[in-house]
């Protein structure tokens, strides 16, 4: 029995394998074809690491920034991530209108309670303010 786990288990290195078996089974990973695991599996190298070690060399992942370089997307990939940033900025914008009509309406609310508390209790609650912001408020008055 030995003998057989003995005769299975052949301690290779990295100059057991050719340049071009290498850059084959990057180019199969990187296509998706398959993983790094059922690689290993399939062509019978030693380890994970040594898979991805040979990645790192010579695939076209950039490990510094951690994003795909040298990799050109289709016009198909490129219109999907398009519309989806779309569909994205379109939430957005929905939720921010939203929050600008309640904080509107906000406003008004709190003002037309100023203008009950100033009535009910004759205190002026709002502060003496700038010529320029003087008209404003009171133009806000008469629409109300």
């Amino acid at each position: 029995m030995d003998e057989e786990l003995k005769n299975q288990y052949v301690r290779r290195t990295q100059k057991d394998y050719n340049m071009s078996f290498k850059l084959s089974v990057v180019q199969e990973i990187e296509r998706g074809d398959i993983s790094i695991t059922s690689a290993t599996k399939k062509y019978g190298i030693q380890g994970c690491a040594t898979v991805s070690n040979w990645l790192q060399k010579f695939g076209t992942f950039d490990w510094e920034t951690q994003t795909p370089s040298n990799m050109p997307k289709s016009k198909d990939q490129k219109i999907l991530e398009l519309e989806q940033k779309i569909k994205l900025l379109e939430k957005q914008k929905s939720f921010l209108e939203k929050q600008v009509e309640r904080s509107d309406k906000k406003v008004v609310f709190f003002d037309m309670m100023i203008d009950m508390a100033e009535e009910e209790f004759k205190i002026p609650i709002r502060k003496n303010s700038f010529p320029g912001q003087l008209t404003d408020s009171s133009e806000k008055r008469k629409k109300q």
